[in-house]
């Protein structure tokens, strides 16, 4: 088979052009010769046989420099040891705030309002005034009441001195037993009079007490629901009594959740046990956070489970207490708390960024010996402090895991792998030049509000 002296000298002059790319030693050829040649054929009749010749040599040429250069190293990735820490599963609950004191300030007799003396909104104490009632009308019921008295009074004091004149009459025989005993039941009437009357005068007293209506409990106070010059009913029955304002407690306030039926009986497997999780004794701790809130800052205690499970939801309602020194916690607010579902046990403890997903499985990459990093399918639990994720199954404490450069790394390819402890190192000493920025921002905040405090004694001198 004979080939072309054209297509020869094409082989030729690429296999030069590729040896001199490469540093390769050139074949013995008519160099001169067969680029001319290939000048002509690329100006005079391309064809489709030529393009195809001279693509697969331009791809020769190519591999050639592929395969020249050089491999790229191992990524380098961050590898840590699982933190060995004793730690204590969480449940976390919805609920609402709920104040220790709620009262409806109703008035406990009838009149027209006369004056209003808060402000709507205000923090009240107890026994503050709040409203006052006309007194006029309790005020001539207290004075009618007391003239009785006095009127009862005398009848008494005239039967009791008609009753010793009748027993010397007896013994004297000059009246009968019948008028003495008319006396005797003068005087024992009398005497129930008094004590009537004396009742009547308390019970109008009351009612011009009852005309002022002070704070029960300190708290926060509503809006005023009536204004002066209105008649509000009151008595003893709430329903038809008017309400005036109502009063909130603020400081502490309660926090209401509910729990299904089977974790109650797991914390009552605990306290059986000794090891009380969530019980009525007010030692267990709890957390707190708000809807606008990350973190679970606020800390309270249980006080209070209740001893019915609800027959048409299956769980059963448990109340903890919180301080509100500054006023935040307002009834009815949405929360969510998180109480000890677990006593303390030993867990393993992996920052939460080391971990993939892979659909439904979680995994995690370690570095085995030899440097190379293998897939680890991993049972998570709760995440916890610092961001740290515990681990229940898939590792041991001795295996290296990847939690930094994850994404450099693929499982069962060669990886370098550092320590963390020099990270570590320098997170700590940016945290320090923080932490003493932070110190220096306290102290000149001081100095400027010393020199606040201090300028205004400075004018008066």
């Amino acid at each position: 088979m004979s080939v072309s002296p054209n297509i020869a000298a094409i082989v030729i002059y690429f296999t030069n052009l590729r040896c001199r790319r490469t540093g390769q030693v050139a074949i013995w050829c008519d160099a001169a010769k067969a680029e001319l040649c290939v000048q002509q054929m690329i100006t005079q009749s391309p064809s489709p046989i030529f393009a195809l010749i001279l693509a697969s040599l331009l791809a020769a040429c190519g591999q050639g420099q592929q395969q020249a250069a050089p491999t790229p190293p191992p990524p380098t990735v961050t590898v840590a040891n699982p933190i060995q820490r004793n730690v204590i599963d969480y449940d976390e609950y919805v609920g609402r705030f709920v104040a220790v004191d709620a009262v409806e300030v109703r008035a406990r007799v009838s009149g027209y309002l006369e004056g209003v003396h808060f402000n709507d909104g205000q923090i009240v104490k107890e026994g503050d005034l709040l409203f006052t009632i006309d007194k006029r009308p309790f005020q001539n019921a207290l004075d009618q009441a007391r003239a009785n008295l006095a009127l009862a009074r005398s009848n008494l004091t005239y039967t009791e001195a008609d009753l010793a004149r009748g027993k010397q009459l007896l013994r004297d025989s000059t009246i009968s037993e019948q008028v003495f005993e008319q006396r005797a039941q003068a005087k024992r009437n009398a005497d129930a009079s008094v004590q009537a009357n004396e009742a009547l005068v308390r019970q109008a007293e009351l009612d011009l007490e009852f005309t002022e209506l002070r704070a029960p409990v300190t708290g926060r106070i509503g809006d005023r629901r009536v204004s002066p010059g209105n008649l509000i009913a009151g008595g003893a029955s709430g329903t038809t009594t008017t309400m005036l304002a109502t009063i909130v407690s603020i400081d502490p306030m309660r926090f209401e959740f509910t729990f299904d039926e089977a974790a109650y009986l797991r914390y009552e497997r605990f306290a059986s046990t000794g090891r009380e999780v969530t019980g009525r004794s007010g030692s267990v701790i709890v957390q707190l956070r708000l809807i606008d809130e990350a973190e679970f800052v606020h800390r309270g205690y249980m006080d209070f489970v209740d001893n019915v499970i609800e027959k048409g939801s299956g769980t059963i309602r448990a109340r903890a207490v919180f301080s509100n020194a500054d006023g935040v916690f307002t009834p009815g607010m949405f929360g969510r708390i998180r109480v000890p579902g677990s006593p303390a046990y030993p867990a393993l403890v992996i920052p939460d960024e080391a971990i993939g997903s892979e659909q439904a499985r979680k995994y995690v990459l370690v570095v085995d010996a030899e440097n190379t990093a293998q897939m680890r399918y991993v049972t998570l639990g709760q995440l916890v402090n610092n961001n740290m994720r515990v681990v229940k199954d898939g590792l041991k404490p001795e295996d290296r895991v990847v939690v930094n450069g994850m994404m450099r790394a693929r499982p069962g390819a060669k990886v370098t792998p550092e320590e963390q402890a020099k990270e570590n190192a320098k997170e700590k000493a940016k945290e320090k030049e923080k932490a003493k920025e932070k110190e220096k921002a306290k102290e000149k905040k001081l100095k400027t509000r010393a020199k606040a405090k201090a300028a205004p004694a400075t004018t008066t001198n």
